[in-house]
């Protein structure tokens, strides 16, 4: 696992043959598993597993991201329409009352 990267996968022996885990830095010490998989004959399978792996895990996360992030964009203008709405009503109860 390479330092400095949120996300990395790491390829293990075990009983059952070579397992991948894709996985992620919460804090500097900790580190959680977000994927994996295990059973493989050997240990360049399950690296080129954890490659690709990676990639679509990442690709995933940035569509999503972007999805969430243009979501919140749209919500953000919906509140400054509303509250620019809103100064111009009080702008024009104003106006009423200032011709009496």
């Amino acid at each position: 696992m390479s330092k400095g990267k949120k996300y990395d996968f790491r390829v293990t022996q075990g009983d059952k043959g070579w397992k991948t885990e894709i996985t992620r830095r919460m804090t500097s010490t900790k580190t959680v598993v977000s994927k994996s998989h295990d059973g493989f004959a050997t240990e360049a399978e399950a690296q080129a597993w954890g490659l690709t792996e990676l990639q679509v895990f990442l690709g995933t996360l940035t569509e999503r991201n972007k999805r969430r992030s243009e979501k919140q964009a749209k919500a953000k203008l919906a509140a400054a329409l509303a509250a620019e709405a809103a100064t111009d009503a009080e702008d024009l109860d104003e106006d009423d009352f200032d011709e009496e």
